[in-house]
């Protein structure tokens, strides 16, 4: 079983959505990854190059979700996932993106996909 790295409520601001307005004035989106890898080597070593070091992670998923945009959210976590799966020693990632100001003309808490990605044979 492999073991997990969790980044939790990685917040950025971005302009996807179907709608215009969202597109024009943005929102936030939330993000939570995490991977599946096996972290012995790096606690043997107790060195960052054995492991995935997710400040850098964190930085391209904002680049991510600040950057291009798409029209839905399953779209986004898609893109996320893979530059998550980019990483050598990840063997698969659960990644969930949250609209929490999603255009619903209801009272509701989140709106979120999640996607589960892994490596063919791992």
């Amino acid at each position: 079983m492999p073991d997990r790295i969790a980044l939790r409520g990685l917040r950025a601001r971005g302009n996807h959505g179907v709608f215009d307005f969202e597109r024009r004035e943005g929102q936030d989106f939330v993000v939570d990854a995490v991977l599946y890898l096996d972290t012995s080597p790096a606690a043997v070593s107790d060195d960052v190059g054995d492991t995935v070091h997710y400040g850098l992670l964190a930085d391209r998923l904002v680049a991510i979700v600040t950057g291009e945009p798409v029209n839905l959210i399953e779209t986004l976590a898609e893109r996320l996932a893979a530059e998550c799966m980019v990483e050598s020693l990840v063997e698969g990632v659960e990644l969930t993106v949250h609209k929490p100001s999603a255009p619903i003309e209801h009272e509701f808490e989140d709106v979120s996909v999640t996607v589960t990605r892994g490596k063919r044979g791992a």
